[in-house]
């Protein structure tokens, strides 16, 4: 019987997951977090259809809703890489022009002359990176203080990103390697100078409220950069300067860190030293 029961739950889940893994918004997204969604869902006691719609949502919460639209990666690719032949200038221009495609890095890109210069600014140039949740971050390597050759591991859950980002960085200096990952379902456990979290823990919260402590002390780094957007996709500051200031207060409580705070026109960072 518990035997029949349990077949009967993963036909469920793989049902459910099948038909949400069909559609073409979420096609790309990695199929274990799908899977962990949906099990979660069934398991509060919602019905097959009633679990499609939350897990929908909560992957457009965390993840889709910040691509601007259809995503034009092979077009990205080819002009990136006939800018890279033309100049430094034009490269940059055009890695401008894509970030500007998700929501994450078009906030940043007003101050991103200067943001990686100042949050940096003191530490040795990392000569190894961990992109955690990075969306179009890595696009920004040229503005960052890397050592030459840095290793760069970028990690999200779009299969198509990933494949677009691994030969990008590969025109922009360093040792890219682009991984397909669930940060929260299979943390990274990269040793790195740098890793960085920019905007990516209220996301990750979205899926379990312990992500953002967990990473912030599991990750093998010296280093790392977070960050929260201080207003909402819809441009409402809704009081987020003080809420996650406290929040990084109390996620970072009785560590043996130093923790450097910034604020800029749409982000608020803290350089932790662990």
């Amino acid at each position: 019987m518990v035997d029949d029961a349990q077949g009967a739950q993963g036909a469920q889940i793989d049902a459910v997951m099948t038909k949400v893994l069909a559609s073409g918004k979420y096609r790309q997204i990695l199929p274990n977090l799908v899977r962990a969604i949906v099990r979660r869902e069934l398991a509060a006691g919602r019905t097959p259809k009633e679990a499609d719609k939350a897990t929908r949502s909560k992957l457009h919460q965390v993840a889709a809703s910040y691509l601007g639209g259809r995503m034009w990666y092979d077009a990205w690719l080819a002009e990136s890489v006939a800018a890279r032949q033309e100049s430094e200038e034009a490269l940059r221009r055009a890695l401008r022009e894509v970030m500007g495609r998700h929501a994450s890095t078009r906030e940043r890109l007003p101050v991103l002359d200067a943001f990686y210069a100042t949050t940096l600014e003191g530490i040795e140039p990392p000569r190894s990176v961990l992109d955690v949740a990075c969306g179009l971050n890595p696009l920004a390597i040229p503005w960052m203080p890397l050592a030459p050759g840095a290793r760069y591991t970028a990690c999200d859950v779009f299969r198509d990103l990933m494949a677009f980002l691994e030969p990008v960085m590969g025109l922009l200096g360093v040792r890219g390697i682009a991984a397909w990952r669930d940060v929260v379902g299979d943390p990274p456990d990269d040793e790195v100078d740098l890793a960085l979290l920019l905007k990516a823990i209220p996301c990750l919260e979205q899926l379990d409220t312990k992500a953002g402590r967990r990473l912030l002390d599991e990750l093998n780094a010296r280093h790392l950069l977070v960050s929260f957007t201080v207003a909402s996709l819809g441009g409402r500051d809704r009081g987020m300067i003080a809420h996650y200031d406290a929040h990084m207060r109390a996620l970072t409580a009785e560590r043996p860190w130093r923790v450097k705070r910034f604020l800029f026109e749409t982000e608020l960072v803290f350089l932790v030293r662990k």
